[in-house]
């Protein structure tokens, strides 16, 4: 769900309000010629940087060892030292009278940073190589059951374990051997986040999550309300989807093992996290009978299909929009497939090398439904990069960090049944309603109370609400209030949790999937009303449809130079995100959930 594996992301809205760093009454205004012109230095200089960055991060993710994590902490470190300077050369102009685009690319600037360095060079030394490090330890993650004699199981395959396994104890023990990954983290976090904190403050901001929060174009407490009253929106069908599945994994596991009324044990829901339950879908499907559901996994092995094919469904999906074709550098330079001789990091996720046309993605691409639509999401992110490539390097991104996200997943809400008989997929649509929108909500809505309680627990910890000997605890008190799940086997502060997520070593914000959850429904139905669709909103697919592809391109264009209410605008012509489109999209199920559910115990 990542756009670029660099630690310099620039995921930020427009006119965020940021804090003086001097020290000195308002400076005096400097002439808009000078500004424009130390702006064009430093543009012309960051992308130098940031290419060379991105080259040994890619290196480093692909080919794991000592010397690609120095090269890799090596870039870092030289990209987070020429940002917090010029950063904090950039105050030099805070009262001056601007034009509006010097004054948006001085304010992107400064908070271009996901992890600001102290300027102090042996801490900006030790920030990078922490970072570095935390990272390369969740890519070589492994666990070594001893009934396996020997052989070790890498976060591939405990995953595939945790979404086709019914056996409980086999589940639990492959769900604690990944969980023993990261309690060696635990020390270097704490390091990590008195270091990130003071960069952020050496920038103007109290810690790192205000500045994150910042990117938002309001105050971080605004933002942090406008999350919980998204989240508020789409809750109660959470928590009717979360009872149901309850009931069912009582019928498989045992009303002593999964209690009623109580949060659902976190290794039962099919994914190392809980964060999405595609995996049951099996178990939880409303009608079982034949012909209303597809086994795409079945379907794309029958035919043989590759990983590189699977590519091609996605690249296909695109050009019908009338897009372009993927460069032949991204055919020639993508990692599809998990190499056999050394470790990578198997996260999906998408790259604009060169912040031009060397678009690229990783994956470890397995033949089955889930990384058939993961990888229309990266390609979505791919194509965001190239429409917004000729734009200044401090605009190279999209109107705030959920957009990018938001415009993978809208494209992956089209692979309807209806795309996939266009394509020659299936030879007619299944029976009935239930079955996608079960399918689809076990991705979408069980994952939105996740995504907002990752950067919840961050916020938390960066403004030190939450201190280092509470860690993991105030980890399971957010899971259990939002998630409603826990841990079944006692955990400690001797267990560091969070960094079992990928986000948390690599430092990577992840509110932007929360938003995108959001956005994408909003997108889609803007989408699906402009090109005239009739019938219910689960069943639109904007593939071939050229007129959605223009609008998607011309938001796309506009990167960040514009805030995101405008781009926002430009495609929905809406300036508020709004989860009633999700509300619309599940509504035939979340009707169906509430009459299964009556009579039952819910909530947690």
């Amino acid at each position: 769900m990542k756009t670029r594996v660099l630690f310099v992301a620039l995921f930020v809205a427009a006119f965020a309000t940021v804090p003086s760093t001097s020290a000195t009454a308002q400076t005096p205004a400097a002439p808009a010629a000078e500004a424009e012109a130390w702006l064009k230095t430093v543009e012309a200089e960051l992308m130098d940087l940031w290419v060379y960055q991105a080259r040994a991060d890619w290196v480093r993710n692909t080919y794991i060892t000592d010397d690609t994590e120095l090269l890799g902490a090596r870039a870092n470190e030289a990209v987070m030292e020429y940002v917090g300077r010029r950063a904090a050369e950039a105050t030099k102009w805070d009262g001056a009278a601007l034009p509006d685009v010097l004054r948006r690319k001085l304010n992107l600037l400064k908070v271009a940073m996901d992890m600001p360095a102290p300027r102090d060079p042996a801490k900006r030394a030790e920030l990078a190589r922490i970072s570095t490090t935390m990272d390369s330890l969740y890519g070589k993650g492994k666990y070594c059951p001893e009934r396996l004699k020997g052989e070790c199981l890498d976060l591939v395959k405990m995953s595939e374990i945790l979404a086709k396994s019914r056996n409980y104890d086999e589940l639990l023990d492959v769900w604690q051997g990944w969980h023993k990954v990261s309690p060696p983290m635990r020390d270097s976090y704490k390091r990590f986040v008195e270091l990130a904190n003071e960069g952020a403050r050496e920038v103007g901001f109290e810690n790192l999550g205000q500045l994150w929060t910042a990117r938002y174009d309001m105050p971080a407490q605004d933002f942090q309300a406008e999350t919980d009253r998204l989240w508020k929106q789409v809750e109660p069908l959470y928590k009717d989807l979360h009872c149901y599945a309850r009931a069912k994994l009582q019928d498989v596991y045992g009303v002593d093992k999964v209690l009623a009324g109580k949060p659902i044990p976190a290794h039962l829901l099919g994914n190392m996290w809980a964060q999405e339950w595609e995996n049951l879908y099996e178990m939880l499907a409303p009608d079982a009978a034949t012909g209303t559901s597809i086994d795409l996994e079945k379907i794309l092995k029958a035919r043989g299909t590759d990983e590189r094919q699977m590519v091609k469904f996605a690249e296909g999906f695109f050009m019908s929009l009338g897009l372009t074709a993927l460069p032949k550098s991204f055919w020639e330079r993508s990692m599809f497939t998990k190499p056999r001789d050394r470790d990578v990091v198997c996260h999906a996720s998408a790259w604009d090398v060169d912040n031009k046309d060397d678009l690229r993605i990783k994956m470890c691409i397995q033949v089955n439904d889930e990384d058939f639509t993961t990888i229309h999401h990266e390609l979505g992110h791919n194509y965001y990069q190239y429409a917004y490539r000729n734009l200044s390097p401090l605009f190279l991104n999209s109107a705030n960090d959920g957009f990018h996200e938001a415009l993978g997943d809208l494209i992956s809400l089209s692979v309807t049944p209806g795309y996939m008989k266009k394509i020659g997929l299936i030879d007619k649509e299944p029976a009935g309603t239930l079955n996608p929108l079960m399918k689809r909500a076990l991705g979408k809505i069980a994952f939105m109370p996740w995504g907002l309680m990752v950067d919840k627990w961050r916020w938390g910890v960066f403004n030190g609400s939450i201190a280092p000997d509470q860690y993991n605890q105030a980890w399971w008190d957010l899971r259990r209030k939002y998630q409603g799940v826990e841990s079944v086997v006692p955990r400690t502060e001797a267990d560091f949790d969070p960094g079992a997520k990928y986000h948390i070593p690599a430092n990577v914000p992840y509110t932007r999937y929360f938003l995108a959850a959001i956005l994408q429904f909003q997108f889609h139905r803007a989408l699906c009303k402009q090109i005239g669709h009739r019938g219910p909103l689960h069943t639109c697919s904007i593939y071939g449809n050229k007129k959605a592809g223009a609008r998607i391109e011309k938001m796309m264009e506009m990167g960040v130079s514009q805030p995101w209410p405008v781009a926002m605008k430009a495609l929905t012509g809406e300036t508020r995100m709004d989860a009633s489109a999700i509300l619309e999209y599940f509504a035939p199920l979340h009707q169906w959930l509430k009459k299964q559910n009556a009579g039952r115990q819910c909530g947690w």
